[in-house]
């Protein structure tokens, strides 16, 4: 009987275990150094990487407007915390500057899937 309740018990573990396991992201090993340096490099990192890996941002090459629609989306749809004044004008100035869009590289090149 109490083998039963054990084997009972664990079987019911295992199938709560994925509804509470662990849903955030978490960074590999991501530094901010990796990346363009520039005024504003740390706080984009650290504002990005709450979310998801830098590589993703790192990929993208957006208008600073494109951008600004980015963060807007973020904030609206993925709960992302809004900055203050003072630091999205740091990441958008950074994000900017490090990551503007990038010609495609002729007929079948790159093209951002994000950029409107």
């Amino acid at each position: 009987m109490m083998q039963r309740l054990a084997w009972l018990a664990l079987a019911g573990m295992l199938l709560i275990a994925p509804a509470t396991a662990q849903t955030t992201f978490t960074p590999r090993d991501e530094s901010p150094e990796e990346f363009a340096a520039g005024a504003g490099r740390d706080e984009t990192f650290y504002a990005c990487t709450a979310c998801h890996g830098f590589r993703l941002v790192a990929q993208q090459g957006m208008t600073r407007a494109q951008w600004e629609d980015s963060i807007n989306l973020m904030i609206r749809r993925h709960n992302m915390p809004p900055l203050d004044a003072k630091d999205r004008e740091k990441v958008l100035t950074y994000l900017e500057a490090a990551y503007p869009p990038r010609a495609p590289a002729g007929r079948g090149g790159w093209v951002n899937p994000f950029a409107k």
